[in-house]
């Protein structure tokens, strides 16, 4: 997958969703861990903002959980 910079939607969104998909999916379980900052960029080719801008909606979202030092989780 990659991003559509053409998109009227925000990269960041455009992730999210993507992130999101493999929730719903099952491909990302409750308790697996979510791809870190670097994972993402290298995956989608975003910059470092917009990949923290990605686990940070997936957080408001109550969809995953942030751990300082360790990573972001599926939340159970």
């Amino acid at each position: 997958m990659s991003v559509d910079y053409s998109s009227p939607v925000p990269p960041h969104r455009q992730v999210a969703e993507i992130i999101r998909g493999r929730i719903r999916s099952g491909e990302l379980k409750p308790g697996d861990r979510v791809p870190g900052v670097v994972a993402l960029m290298q995956e989608f080719g975003i910059a470092r903002t917009t990949a923290g801008k990605v686990l940070a909606l997936l957080r408001d979202e109550g969809l995953i959980t942030v751990v300082p030092g360790w990573g972001s989780f599926v939340k159970e």
